[in-house]
């Protein structure tokens, strides 16, 4: 019984550095491509820092949609995940 429960302990954990993760990289390479391309956009035309500013409130808006949509998805597959312990504890 205690084995049952490590594993699907350990199932939810590796769930959960798996959204972590995923949410960690959907945040974080919008922002810096954005801001990148900002900055390049500043230097190319001598604006400092508007287009960088411009540049990551897209990007944070980018970043917004993936999460909420990414957020959907795994919440669909934390109920599978949970349904399928829940009938192997059984």
């Amino acid at each position: 019984m205690v084995e049952k429960t490590q594993n699907s302990d350990r199932k939810y954990y590796l769930f959960a550095l798996k959204i972590v993760g995923d949410f960690g990289i959907a945040i974080a390479v919008p922002v810096v491509v954005m801001v990148l391309l900002g900055q390049w956009l500043d230097g190319k035309y001598s604006s400092t820092p508007t287009f960088t500013v411009f540049a990551f409130v897209i990007a944070a808006l980018i970043s917004i949609k993936i999460v909420y949509k990414k957020a959907k998805i795994y919440g669909e597959a934390y109920r599978k995940l949970d349904e399928k312990i829940d009938k192997n504890k059984n």
